[in-house]
């Protein structure tokens, strides 16, 4: 089976081309960790190169991490059947009184590709349900923000992490378009992510 084909499929963005070429190497017996580390992962390192290059913006990064969905979708059942340790775990969410989701789906949909297991938390999620989420299990928190006027809830969630005896236990990373470096540290987050390619590069090192 070419596998190649599945990675250029995920990289040109053509869903219906990944889920059949996922579909054919699955009947040919290829096992669902090569063709997630081979084709699909490896698609989007690219796509994530490619963007911090400046060859892909952020429409293409979301349509190719979708027609990595599709893959994976397909690949899920097999990869949980055999065992496949996922690269970690991480919650994330946009925070209390934020609806904003672009930045943050996409955040998780490269993770995804990475092969982290996503728990996405959806929009104005309280600090509760972070904690919560750490809880279960999640070595990451991500939380975005879009609005100035939502970013001291990021502080929030972090002492609420702090209050419930969590927060040695879980990586912090913050980011959105008013988050910066500076803000990350001055409230005591682990690392700051500009965007959905470095979050991904940001969570590997977290976790190393």
């Amino acid at each position: 089976m070419d596998l190649q084909k599945i990675y250029q499929s995920v990289i040109e963005g053509n869903a219906s081309e990944v889920q059949s070429g996922v579909q054919a190497a699955m009947a040919q017996g290829v096992a669902a960790d090569i063709i997630l580390n081979q084709a699909l992962i490896a698609a989007m390192e690219e796509v994530g190169k490619r963007f911090e290059e400046g060859d892909y913006f952020v429409p293409e990064m979301l349509i190719a991490a979708r027609a990595m969905q599709a893959g994976l979708l397909l690949l899920k059942p097999q990869l949980i059947n055999s065992g496949i340790k996922a690269a970690g775990k991480v919650a994330i969410g946009t925070v209390k009184g934020d609806l904003h989701d672009i930045g943050k789906n996409l955040v998780a949909m490269m993770l995804e590709g990475a092969g982290f297991e996503v728990k996405d938390l959806g929009t104005d999620v309280d600090a509760q349900a972070f904690v919560k989420a750490a809880q279960d299990g999640a070595q990451v928190i991500g939380m975005s923000a879009l609005l100035t006027t939502t970013m001291n809830n990021m502080q929030a969630t972090i002492k609420a992490l702090e209050a419930a005896g969590l927060r040695d236990n879980v990586k912090v990373v913050i980011g959105g378009a008013p988050v910066t470096d500076a803000y990350a540290k001055l409230v005591g987050a682990d690392a700051f992510a500009p965007d959905a390619s470095s979050a991904v590069r940001t969570v590997r090192k977290l976790l190393d």
